[in-house]
């Protein structure tokens, strides 16, 4: 059975809207590595319709080795208002999410990596379908914006990884304590 790893970037205030305000300044060889890294035993990406087109923006004119990476994954994107996922090796979900994650968890092979933080996010974990929670605390006060969690049931969690980055970022990785 594959693990579903949430990963998201986060300001040392919660916010997880519109990184690109405050966590590119923190991005630097020593993270694009470490993230590379984090990557080594992900096959797939799992993105509700936003994240995709942010990525799908923004990854195909890059040449990092991160962004070679990016590129070449199997992509399974959750909408049900795109009509096409054009990036390449992307798949259009447009079924039940819950469904379709159980079932590509299920099967076996390389881990599963969930970017974003939006209802699909919020369904996995409604429905104890993330394995891990990787987050990537930045050390800003970004002031505004879209909080990590919307509201919702308890889940305790247990530390599994800390890892602190040149630029103060500070990986944390945790496991739901209950299955």
């Amino acid at each position: 059975m594959r693990k579903v790893i949430q990963s998201v970037l986060v300001s040392a205030d919660g916010v997880v809207s519109d990184p690109g305000q405050w966590a590119l300044d923190y991005r630097d060889a020593g993270v694009e590595k470490d993230t590379l890294h984090r990557l080594g035993d992900i096959g797939s990406m799992l993105l509700g319709r936003g994240t995709y087109q942010l990525f799908a923006a923004t990854w195909p004119g890059q040449t990092s080795d991160f962004a070679a990476r990016m590129n070449s994954m199997r992509k399974y994107v959750f909408s049900s208002s795109l009509d096409r996922a054009g990036w390449a090796n992307s798949t259009l979900v447009r079924g039940d999410a819950v469904t379709e994650v159980t079932r590509l968890r299920e099967q076996d092979g390389p881990d599963l990596v969930l970017y974003g933080h939006g209802r699909l996010a919020q369904a996995l974990r409604e429905h104890g379908l993330i394995d891990e929670f990787r987050f990537a605390i930045h050390p800003v006060l970004a002031g505004r914006g879209q909080l990590l969690f919307q509201a919702g049931g308890k889940t305790p969690l247990i530390l599994i990884g800390a890892e602190t980055l040149g630029t103060g970022i500070v990986v944390l990785s945790y496991r739901p304590a209950s299955p």
